[in-house]
């Protein structure tokens, strides 16, 4: 990752000097390890398919360009065009693509070609006998929570959350490096370059060392999932979250659901990364700082957490690879994530 874009503030480091290290100690994920699908090549095929919000052909070439730069063919699925009102096309439409993706052998990732809401209604439809066989890189984030979780709960099976194809730059000479830089972390986690990841220290951070499966994304995803099939274990994790346009009193009854839940009270480690919060003026102000109410949570319990990590629906919104062991280091200096082999 290029440093100037977390470059450690002496202030930040000033305010953080008098907080006494948390001495966590590393907990292993009992769990089964990980299935991991295979590593791209060159002249290997990506599809695109849009399994929640319509997308048109002409916004997802700027995608299919760069994909095509690194080396990959592109398949495009049936959905990218169609429109049912919100959705890339009906219900059965959207999952038949998916389905058709799934099963192809050919294809070896699935990118999805944007977010929004539709995944919920498929992903009970859908049949992976022929994708636990033959495992592929699942590739999205925000609304594809839903499919991530699933790979997790019921396969073991890790897969990648990350920026769509409607994040792709229509100039890439005007984009900003941020930009391209997280763009471009999808490419390496599909190649199979190991990550690792720096963060400028959050005075608000508990600082410590954990290791454990990487879990998560959209916060208020996670929550609709409690109690389901796709419902995240999270003891032994590391647990990630991130959300946009949600006022900061709906944020704290999530975190009450994560707590009510069980999923804050055993895990390795916690990383909340971007929170996009709505504000209006009719809005009474809450009273508490999102640090404030992820902390509440958590303070009868012991591990490491991480602030301002760079995953959400934001520019700096690097690739991660769920299902993964990672080791999370929170000091005094900076905060890193990085992946075990």
């Amino acid at each position: 990752m290029n440093r100037k874009d977390f470059l450690i503030s002496s202030a930040a480091l000033a305010a953080t000097t008098h907080r006494a290290l948390i001495q966590t100690p590393i907990e292993e994920d009992e769990a089964i390890p990980s299935v991991i699908p295979p590593y791209l090549k060159k002249g290997d095929t990506i599809g695109i398919t849009a399994p929640a919000g319509h997308i048109t052909l002409e916004e997802i070439q700027p995608a299919m360009q760069r994909i095509e730069s690194w080396g990959y063919h592109v398949r495009v699925g049936d959905t990218i065009g169609k429109k049912d009102f919100t959705f890339g096309g009906t219900d059965d439409e959207r999952r038949e693509d998916f389905q058709k993706m799934l099963d192809d052998p050919k294809i070896k990732t699935i990118l999805s070609a944007r977010g929004g809401y539709g995944s919920i209604r498929i992903v009970d439809r859908l049949q992976w006998d022929k994708f636990r066989t033959h495992p592929k890189w699942i590739v999205g984030f925000s609304d594809l929570t839903v499919i991530h979780s699933v790979l997790n709960r019921r396969f073991n099976i890790a897969s990648i959350h990350s920026k769509m194809c409607n994040s792709f730059p229509d100039d890439w000479s005007m984009a900003e490096p941020i930009q391209v830089e997280t763009i471009e972390s999808i490419n390496k986690a599909l190649s199979g370059k190991k990550m690792q990841y720096e963060v400028t220290p959050n005075t608000n951070n508990r600082l410590g060392i954990a290791k454990g499966v990487l879990v998560g994304g959209n916060l208020k995803t996670l929550e609709t999932m409690a109690g389901t099939s796709s419902d995240l274990i999270t003891a032994g994790k590391i647990l990630f979250v991130e959300d946009a346009g949600e006022y900061l009193y709906s944020i704290d009854r999530m975190f009450w659901n994560l707590k009510r839940t069980g999923k804050l009270s055993k895990l390795a480690g916690l990383i909340v990364g971007g929170f996009r919060i709505k504000t209006d003026a009719e809005t009474e102000d809450f009273g508490k700082t999102l640090e404030q109410v992820v902390m509440e949570k958590i303070e009868n319990v012991r591990y490491p957490v991480c602030f301002d990590f760079p995953v959400g629906h934001q520019k700096n919104n690097f690739a991660l690879k769920c299902g993964m062991r990672h080791v999370l280091d929170v000091n005094l200096a900076n905060c890193t994530l990085t992946e075990l082999r």
